[in-house]
C-alpha cells in the first residue's frame, strides 16, 4: 500500500488504562502531539510519585515534532509537560486557563523559563506543517476545555478528548454541537472518543445538580466545613464559593497548587468569587468555626495530600477540630479505592463528619455516559471510529456502542498504547507496535525504576528480608565468628527468637562441615530451610567476606 497520504496515529498513553493521555499523529516527516499527563501509581507500585507516558519514540525523532497541543488542565492531560519540554522543547498550544494552570505548575516546579507556550481560543485553528487543528468547546469539568479537528491531506480526524454533554454547565458554555455537525458536513474520517463512562448507562448529571447538595451540607455543618477536590476543578469552587457567601461563611485556600489555581481563574475572569468571600487560611483558623470553609486537595486520599495528612494528625497548618465536616468532592480514580477508604475510616476516628459521593451528590463525572457518547456518534457520523482513554474493558465496550450505531466492527478500533494506527487511502489499518509502557518518576528518578524494581518491592513488602553476615578465614576457611543475621518485615522478634538461632546452625554446619561454593549455596539452603518452617519465601541476602 503506497504511503503517500497516510497518517500515523500514535497512542503513548491513555488507552489500556485511566490517566497519562498522549496521542501523537504523524504525516510524512512531520509529527504533532495531542496532551501529556500523569497517572497516580497503584497501591502496588511502592515508592512511586506518578507515571509519564513512555515517548522515546518521540525523542529520537524530536526534531519532526512541531507541537504539542493541550486540551484542558487536567494533571492527567498537562502533569507530564514539564518532563516532555525537556527532551522535546517545542510550542506548547493552549487555551488561556489551560495556559494559565501548566504555566503555575512549570513555575512550581522551576521549568517555567523553558516552556514555549502560545495561546489559542475555542473557535480559533492553527496551520502548522500539513496539519490544520481547529479548537473547538466542550463541557468538562474544568472550564476551557477543546476538542479538537484535526485535518490533514489523509483525511479530517476528530479527537474528542475529555467531555460531557452538560446543558446547564457552571460556566454557561456548553459544548459546540453546531461545530460538530459542521465537522460532519465536511465528512470525519474517524473519530477519537473519550470511553471513561463507557460502562455508565444514560446520561452524565449535570454539575448543577452539585448545588442543593453543597446547601444540604453547609446548612447541617455545625463546625468547619473541609472541602476536598482536584486543583484543577475550577468549577467547584465556584460551586463552593456560591454556597459560602449563600451561608454566611468565608472561604480559605489550602496547598500551593489549590492557591495558585484559583488565583489564575479569577485573574481571568473564569470565576466570579467576590473578595470579600476569600480570606487567607491564615484568618480562617483564627475565625469561628462556623463561619468557615476550607478549599484543600486529597479526594483521592494521597497520604502527601492535606486530607491525608489530617487523617494521620500529621499537618503542620492546622488539624482536624472535633465537629469538622469533611466532604470529598471526586469520583475515585480505579486502584485507590482502598486508600480512600482508609482515609475515610481514619478521618472518622479523629471526629470528623465524612460526606463522600457514595452517600450524597457531591459529585458528578466529567465525562460523558453511554447516551452521550451515542449522541457524539450520531452527530459526527465518522467513517470510522477509535475509543480512547479508558482501561481495555471501557475501550471495548464503547466500540460496541459504536457498532450498535451502524459502525461496521471493521471499522471500529481498539487499541492500547503502542499500537499504531494508519490513516491511509479512507481506509483505518493497524502498523507496528512501539513501546508504550509506564515511566515511573520518584523524587528526582526519571525512568530508573522498572517492573524488576517494583517486583522486587512488593516481594520485599509481601515477606520481609533476612540479612546473613558471614566473615571467613582465608587461610583455614573456618568462621571468624559467629554469623550475624538481620532480618526485617519477615517474623515477630519473638518467633526469631526461635528461628534465626536454627539459621545459625545451618550456616555453620555448612561452612565447617558440608562446604560450599559461593553465597548461593548458602541461599538456596537458607530459603529452602525458612520455606520448610515458615512457608514463606522472604528475601535472602548473603555478604561474605574474607580475610
Amino acid at each position: 500500500m503506497s504511503k503517500k497520504n497516510r497518517l500515523r496515529i500514535i497512542p503513548l498513553g491513555g488507552l489500556g488504562e485511566v490517566g497519562k493521555n498522549m496521542m501523537a499523529y504523524e504525516y510524512g516527516k512531520d509529527i504533532i502531539v495531542v496532551d501529556a499527563g500523569i497517572m497516580f501509581p497503584k497501591n502496588d507500585m511502592l515508592g512511586v510519585d506518578y507515571i509519564i507516558p513512555d515517548f522515546e519514540y518521540l525523542k529520537k525523532r524530536a526534531d519532526k515534532v512541531l507541537g504539542l497541543f493541550i486540551t484542558h488542565g487536567h494533571e492527567d492531560h498537562i502533569g507530564a509537560i514539564q518532563h516532555f519540554i525537556e527532551d522535546i522543547n517545542v510550542p506548547v498550544y493552549a487555551t488561556p486557563l489551560t495556559r494559565g494552570l501548566i504555566e503555575a505548575k512549570l513555575h512550581r516546579n522551576g521549568s517555567q523559563h523553558k516552556a514555549q507556550m502560545k495561546t489559542v481560543q475555542a473557535g480559533g485553528a492553527t496551520k502548522i506543517g500539513p496539519f490544520t487543528i481547529e479548537y473547538f468547546h466542550v463541557s468538562h469539568s474544568i472550564p476551557d476545555a477543546v476538542g479538537l479537528g484535526i485535518t490533514t491531506p489523509a483525511g479530517l480526524v476528530v479527537h474528542m478528548s475529555d467531555f460531557k454533554f452538560d446543558h446547564t454547565p457552571v460556566d454557561g458554555w456548553p459544548t459546540d454541537f453546531a461545530k460538530l455537525s459542521e465537522f460532519a458536513n465536511r465528512g470525519v474520517d474517524l473519530l477519537l472518543s473519550d470511553s471513561t463512562n463507557a460502562e455508565r448507562p444514560g446520561w452524565t448529571p449535570s454539575e448543577k445538580v452539585i448545588g442543593p447538595a453543597f446547601d444540604k451540607v453547609f446548612a447541617e455543618a455545625k463546625g468547619r466545613v473541609i472541602i476536598a477536590t482536584f486543583a484543577s476543578l475550577i468549577s467547584r469552587v465556584q460551586q463552593v464559593a456560591d454556597a459560602a457567601a449563600k451561608h454566611g461563611r468565608k472561604m480559605a485556600l489550602a496547598g500551593p497548587s489549590m492557591v495558585d489555581n484559583v488565583k489564575i481563574a479569577r485573574k481571568m475572569k473564569y470565576l466570579n468569587i467576590p473578595d470579600e468571600v476569600i480570606v487567607p487560611i491564615e484568618q480562617a483558623l483564627n475565625m469561628q468555626n462556623h463561619k468557615v470553609v476550607i478549599m484543600c486537595t486529597g479526594s483521592q486520599g494521597e497520604p502527601s495530600s492535606i486530607v491525608g495528612r489530617l487523617s494521620a494528625g500529621t499537618n503542620r497548618q492546622f488539624d482536624l477540630k472535633e465537629g469538622d465536616t469533611v466532604v470529598l468532592s471526586s469520583h475515585p480514580i480505579p486502584g485507590n479505592e482502598e486508600t480512600i477508604s482508609k482515609t475515610i475510616n481514619r478521618l472518622l476516628r479523629r471526629g470528623a463528619k465524612v460526606v463522600h459521593d457514595g452517600i450524597a451528590p457531591i459529585h458528578v463525572s466529567g465525562h460523558a455516559a453511554q447516551e452521550e457518547q451515542k449522541l457524539l456518534i450520531n452527530l459526527v457520523r465518522p467513517k470510522h471510529f477509535m475509543s480512547i482513554h479508558g482501561e481495555l474493558r471501557q475501550l471495548m465496550r464503547h466500540a460496541e456502542l459504536a457498532q450498535q450505531l451502524g459502525i461496521d466492527p471493521k471499522d471500529t478500533i481498539v487499541v492500547e498504547n503502542g499500537q499504531v494506527v494508519e490513516l491511509i487511502g479512507k481506509k483505518v489499518v493497524l502498523g507496528e507496535r512501539i513501546p508504550g509502557d509506564y515511566v515511573f518518576v520518584t523524587g528526582e528518578s526519571i525512568g530508573d525504576i522498572d517492573y524488576g524494581v517494583m517486583r522486587e518491592r512488593s516481594q520485599l513488602a509481601r515477606n520481609g528480608i533476612l540479612l546473613i553476615d558471614i566473615s571467613i578465614d582465608k587461610l583455614t576457611r573456618r568462621l571468624r565468628h559467629d554469623p550475624e543475621i538481620i532480618t526485617r518485615g519477615f517474623v515477630s522478634p519473638e518467633d526469631a527468637e526461635t528461628l534465626l538461632p536454627e539459621i545459625r546452625k545451618l550456616v555453620l554446619r555448612m561452612v565447617h562441615d558440608d562446604g560450599f561454593d559461593d553465597e548461593k549455596d548458602i541461599i538456596n539452603a537458607v530459603k529452602s530451610y525458612l520455606h520448610q518452617q515458615t512457608k514463606r519465601r522472604p528475601m535472602v541476602f548473603v555478604t561474605l567476606s574474607k580475610a
